[in-house]
């Protein structure tokens, strides 16, 4: 009995004790929340959200190119589409007129109870136009015999029409799921920024707006750059007037926003920009960049001239047009409008010239 007694105190005290030990454990842990420290997330400073948000922008860039890619696709898919579409209704009327001859001669020809025209001529009662009129009977059966192989011709026309266009939907709805996934891809990533930028005070954003070529360097490079540009025998004088008036343009939209997908007139991407300012000089280019930079003759760095095009990063993601003095006009990010900055605050990846 003494034996069991001790052994019942023995496990009392210990009880008592683990209980002690998760009283005190759970106040540490209380006291620790209450402090705002333990496994809490620090936040992030501003020169880490820009380098984030420097990276998210980038990839929605690359994203960008992508989605105007496939919605140029698209968009010829949607034309090639439709003019088979209008080609096989115009085919069609055609074929319904002609099934109408054929269908009034068959019932012309039951009338007379199935008979040639041969005979029907031959027991008339004027034998003597029998040759003539037998004549006539021949060439309207060849006549009719080429209308319904016309109509057999048409109906084959109108089924490869119809089959091409069919294939032309499927590429089309292909393009536009495409479209759809690059589109998502897009708006994550801008949206991601966008929240990161709002923990950031607005000083500290219009501080990390204004990083890399600032604000008043832009502004004075536009002001003096458009005279430069189009002075006479300056030492950075556009090779041509092609190349001068899609400068100009471009000029003319510093301060516009930048909306992924835009081609102007009032906001732009950075290739929107780039095809919106040799489009209004009469030169047709590529939607995305990853075909601009071979639209034209590749140019080494060295011999860049104002109107040439800039395009940046491995994947040939951004593109700006060169000015001069190192200095190019183009479409940045959400986070900044159309403006002048230098050709090396991105990695370089090439040059074209296009005129």
């Amino acid at each position: 009995m003494a034996a069991h007694r001790k052994s019942r105190h023995r496990s009392a005290g210990g009880h008592r004790a683990r209980t002690a030990a998760a009283i005190a454990l759970a106040g540490a842990a209380t006291a620790t929340a209450f402090d705002g420290t333990g496994h809490a997330e620090p936040e992030p400073t501003p020169a880490q959200v820009k380098a984030t948000v420097d990276k998210l922008y980038q990839e929605a860039e690359v994203a960008t190119e992508k989605y105007n890619g496939a919605k140029e696709k698209a968009d010829a898919a949607q034309r090639r589409l439709t003019t088979l579409q209008d080609e096989a209704a115009r085919k069609a009327e055609g074929l319904n007129s002609a099934r109408e001859a054929l269908g009034s001669f068959a019932a012309a020809q039951y009338r007379r109870g199935g008979l040639p025209p041969a005979l029907h001529l031959a027991l008339s009662d004027d034998p003597d136009r029998y040759l003539d009129g037998a004549s006539f009977a021949e060439r309207a059966g060849d006549r009719r015999t080429a209308a319904v192989t016309r109509v057999r011709e048409q109906l084959r026309e109108i089924e490869q029409l119809r089959g091409a266009a069919r294939i032309e939907l499927a590429a089309l709805t292909s393009r536009r799921a495409e479209l759809k996934r690059h589109k998502k891809t897009i708006t994550g990533k801008l949206d991601t920024a966008r929240r990161l930028l709002s923990r950031l005070t607005a000083e500290e954003r219009a501080r990390l707006a204004g990083e890399g070529p600032g604000t008043d360097r832009a502004s004075r490079a536009a002001t003096t750059g458009r005279h430069r540009l189009t002075t006479p025998g300056s030492p950075v004088a556009a090779p041509d007037s092609r190349a001068a008036a899609a400068v100009s343009y471009a000029y003319s939209k510093l301060g516009s926003p930048y909306v992924w997908g835009a081609t102007g007139p009032d906001a732009f991407d950075c290739s929107g920009l780039v095809q919106a300012a040799y489009r209004s000089a009469g030169v047709s280019l590529p939607r995305t960049t990853y075909a601009q930079i071979g639209a034209g003759r590749r140019v080494a760095r060295s011999e860049l001239l104002p109107g040439d095009l800039v395009f940046f990063y491995s994947g040939v993601s951004h593109v700006g047009i060169y000015v001069g003095n190192g200095q190019m006009v183009h479409a940045p990010n959400p986070s900044a409008p159309v403006r002048v900055a230098p050709i090396d605050e991105m990695p370089f990846a090439g040059a074209t010239r296009v005129v």
